[in-house]
C-alpha cells in the first residue's frame, strides 16, 4: 500500500490516478452572471492592490502572507465572509483510496467556501469553491494537483465546483467538473490578477458570481 500526501502530488499523479482531463478554453460567461461592482467595492479594492503592491516592493512574500494580504480580503470583500457563504481554513479531506494502485491519498485544502444553504442530492453541503495558495515564487500553476485533489472529494456528491489556485498576486481559476458519462475535467479560465486594475476588477466580479453560483 502506498500513502501519498496531497501536497506531493504531480499534475500527472491527479490525471493518472484521479483520473482528470484538462480543458483549455472555458471562458467566464459561459457558466457565471458577472454582476458589476459598486463604487465602495471599487474603492476597497484599490486599497487592498495599493497594500498588496506595497507588500511586492519588500520582497518575498511567503504563503500565509499571501492569504493575510491578499486572498481572505479579497474573499472578504467579495461576500464569502457573510451567510449562507462559509468559508473553512485548513481542514483535512476524507482519505481518496485508488484501488487499481493500492493508494491512499491524504492531505488538507487551504481554503474551501461552501453555501449552507444549499445541499447536494447526498445531503452534503454544497462546496461552491476550492482554494490553493501559494508563496509569490511559485507560479499559480503549481497547486493545480493539490487543488484538484481536494475537489475531487465534493465531486462524489456535486456535479461541478470551482478551484483556485493563487500566489496573492495572479489567479487562476478552473471549473472542476464530472460529466454525465462521468468523466472528470477541470477547465482552465482565463488568468486574473490583482495587481493590474482593469484585470482585479474582473477579478472580483468573478469572485462574487461563484459566490452566487449553483450547479446544473
Amino acid at each position: 500500500m502506498t500513502l501519498l500526501r496531497a501536497k506531493e502530488m504531480t499534475l500527472d499523479d491527479a490525471q493518472r490516478l484521479l483520473g482528470f482531463r484538462p480543458v483549455w478554453d472555458g471562458e467566464f460567461e459561459d457558466t457565471l452572471v458577472i454582476p458589476e461592482l459598486e463604487p465602495i467595492e471599487l474603492a476597497e479594492l484599490a486599497r487592498l492592490r495599493s497594500e498588496l503592491l506595497d507588500y511586492l516592493t519588500l520582497g518575498k512574500m511567503s504563503e500565509g502572507q499571501a492569504q493575510i494580504i491578499a486572498v481572505l480580503p479579497l474573499l472578504r470583500l467579495a461576500g464569502y465572509s457573510r451567510l449562507p457563504i462559509q468559508y473553512r481554513v485548513e481542514e483535512g479531506i476524507a482519505r481518496i483510496y485508488i484501488e487499481d494502485e493500492d493508494t491512499h491519498i491524504r492531505g488538507r485544502f487551504d481554503i474551501v467556501a461552501v453555501n449552507r444553504s444549499q445541499l447536494t442530492q447526498d445531503q452534503n453541503l454544497l462546496w461552491i469553491l476550492v482554494v490553493e495558495s501559494k508563496n509569490l515564487e511559485a507560479s499559480e500553476f503549481a497547486g493545480i494537483a493539490q487543488m484538484l485533489t481536494y475537489a475531487y472529494t465534493s465531486l462524489e456528491h456535486q456535479s461541478a465546483v470551482w478551484g483556485l489556485v493563487t500566489n496573492g498576486a495572479n489567479y487562476q481559476f478552473f471549473k472542476v467538473q464530472k460529466t454525465i458519462e462521468g468523466q472528470l475535467t477541470y477547465h482552465y479560465m482565463p488568468s486574473l490578477s490583482l495587481i493590474r486594475e482593469n484585470r482585479s476588477i474582473e477579478l472580483l466580479q468573478v469572485l462574487k458570481a461563484i459566490r452566487d453560483w449553483v450547479p446544473n
